[in-house]
Order: structure tokens, then sequence, then C-alpha cells
């Protein structure tokens, strides 16, 4: 198999020289942008399984890069944010982002996030009535037309579909898919909001994904 290969996208050279050595560490191959231009370059010609994207970035900011990558890429999207507010860290899930830290954050930590995602479970899945689910595609389709889904939220969908009917709790979404010591509602609450939308299901009549108020999510039999 080809060594998992990273994109680290960040303004600050010793931050990302800093990164650079940690992930390089754990035997995956890095390369680097300095400004959003370039990331998009290289998103493009070096087809990166992960991307670790800071949001203020000179010229074109994080979250326009994330948005286009979304465009022609499935790479996992980590995106730091030297900024605390809620809303940051909720705009950039909304263009596809996986994942966030807060800046300052440890090397140790990103290393530790990134291993989580590409942990993710890739088991089989059942289809609900009009949705099918293939892990082994990783394809989705609503009445036989594919979806275009993050990996994000193919892996939300394909944790639902395992169990159809069974109400899958936000701790239980955030272990099976982000991986443990995540204690982050919202990071599955946008996600959702994200599936539903491509999946053209209305949050108050659901056709597929049920909110369980207080509690989570759960594929729909019918």
């Amino acid at each position: 198999m080809s060594p998992i290969r990273i994109l680290v996208v960040d303004d600050e050279p010793p931050m990302v020289e800093l990164v650079r050595g940690y992930l390089a560490r754990e035997g995956w191959e890095v390369v680097t942008a300095g400004d959003g231009n370039e990331a998009l370059e290289m998103a493009r010609s070096e087809h990166p399984d992960v991307v670790v994207l800071d949001l203020m970035l000179p010229g074109v900011d994080g979250v326009e890069v994330c948005r286009q990558i979304r465009t022609f890429s499935d790479a996992y999207v980590v995106m730091l944010t030297a900024k605390s507010e809620e809303v940051d860290k909720l705009i950039g899930l909304a263009v596809g982002a996986d994942d966030y830290l807060t800046k300052p954050f440890s090397p140790r930590e990103l290393v530790a996030r990134i291993r989580a995602i590409l942990r993710r479970a890739r088991s089989s899945a059942t289809a609900a009535p009009g949705l099918e689910v293939d892990p082994a595609t990783r394809i989705a389709r609503v009445d036989g037309t594919a979806v275009s889904l993050t990996r994000t939220e193919f892996d939300i969908i394909a944790a639902l579909a395992r169990e159809p009917g069974v109400v899958v709790d936000r701790p239980a979404l955030l272990a099976s898919v982000w991986g443990p010591g995540y204690s982050d509602d919202h990071l599955v609450d946008v996600h959702v909001a994200n599936l539903r939308r491509k999946l053209g299901d209305d949050p108050e009549r659901p056709r597929f994904v049920e909110t369980v108020r207080g509690v989570g999510y759960r594929l729909a039999l019918a």
C-alpha cells in the first residue's frame, strides 16, 4: 500500500516544520503549502489523504480552500483555527472539514486526531428504503443516483446503516466516526445537517435520518 500522504497548509514556517516533523515520524509523507492558492495546487497535484488546513491564510482563506478542495477531493480535512469562537469552527465544518483543532495545540494531539480519522470503520452497512450504502466502494445512492459525500458524511451514514432503526447516540457516533476521546456534539450535528442536505432529506419529515431528541440519530426503517 502507498504511504499516507498529508498536506500541511499554514503561513507560519516554524509551525509547518514542527508539524512536518511529528507527522514524518509516523511514516507519513508530508507536503506543505504556505497560502491558499498553493494549497489548492498541491491538493490537485499531490492527491493527499489528509489536509491539515489553517483557517487564517493570506489570500484565499482556509474556508474557501476547503470548499474548493471538496469539489475534487475526498481527502480528510483537519482545520486549524486561532479563534475560539464556535462559529469559526462551525463555518469550517459546514464546508466539509472533518475535524478541527484550536491553536495553540499539541502536535501529538494532531497526530492522534489523524490516526483516529484514518482508523474509521469500513464495515458493511444495510441500506434503508431508497438508500444504498456500499462500504466497499464508499458510494451512497438515493433512488439509484450516486450522492457526493465527504468521507466523514459517508462514515456517519455507514455507522447509522449498520443497525437501521436503532438509535445511535452522539457519543457513540463520535467514537465510531472520529475515534475515542471526542466530546463535541457539534461535530455530529453539523455533519448530519450537511448529510441530510445532500441526501435531500427534510429534517421535519425525514426519509432517511431521524433525530431522537436529546439522544442522537437513527436510520429510518420505512
